[in-house]
């Protein structure tokens, strides 16, 4: 099937489109929002710019919008996204894992323009999921975080297995979601099995607001793969 993905830049979307290309289709769209704030319902915000370089780096096609915030703002430029694709694909992909109300929000736009939604990582073990990542070759960072547990030295931090022990250990004691699926973090993958070429980082800044910030990445270029 031809698709078009939900793409923020981050893991799971990420993932999702790793795994439907792995099932043997073609993902020939990115659609990707961008969210005037980090208070979006449904969009990943910290350096949302930059999905420009990872498209790139995929050699995929990426669809924009801009969007205010607001539920009626973010399905309406969704909406219009979805719309844009309709037609030229078969279906759209998220990266869903167990958002219901961002899952039933999705469907029922595609739905609309008569198209299926997929959602690979839907009900998947989120630990698993994470690991799984790492084993398969993704290079990510955590790029947010804004839940108890997670303090500002993890900005900027690859995602390795220790890492996942850290935020299982947050999970259990804090009861965050594994995954970040509820905002508790963000993240940016540099590098990936689908990626033609990695994203090399040249300058960053910690946005830091109390308890919660971000990583701005100011600088960022495509590098060749590292050879292992």
């Amino acid at each position: 099937m031809r698709l078009a993905a939900l793409f923020s830049g981050g893991k799971d979307s990420t993932y999702a489109i790793y795994l439907m290309e792995r099932r043997g289709h073609n993902v020939e769209y990115l659609l990707t929002i961008f969210p005037e704030s980090d208070e979006s319902l449904y969009f990943h915000y910290p350096n949302i710019e930059l999905t420009k370089l990872q498209a790139e780096a995929m050699m995929k096609h990426q669809l924009v919008e801009r969007c205010g915030i607001g539920r009626a703002e973010e399905s309406s430029a969704l909406a219009r996204l979805i719309e844009k694709v309709s037609g030229m694909v078969d279906g759209v992909v998220s990266g869903a894992i167990a958002s219901r109300f961002q899952l039933k929000a999705f469907k029922e736009i595609c739905e609309k323009y008569d198209l299926n939604l997929f959602a690979p990582l839907w009900g998947m073990n989120p630990l698993t999921i994470l690991q799984r990542m790492i084993s398969e070759g993704f290079e990510i960072i955590i790029t947010g975080v804004a839940a108890a547990g997670l303090g500002k030295e993890l900005l900027g931090a690859r995602l390795t297995p220790s890492l996942v022990e850290e935020i299982k250990q947050a999970s259990d004691r804090f009861g965050i979601n594994p995954a970040g699926e509820g905002g508790e973090f963000e993240t940016f993958v540099l590098d990936a099995p689908i990626f033609k070429r990695r994203i090399e980082i040249i300058e960053v800044e910690v946005d830091w607001r109390g308890d919660r910030g971000f990583l701005k990445i100011k600088g960022a270029k495509l590098a060749e793969k590292k050879n292992y």
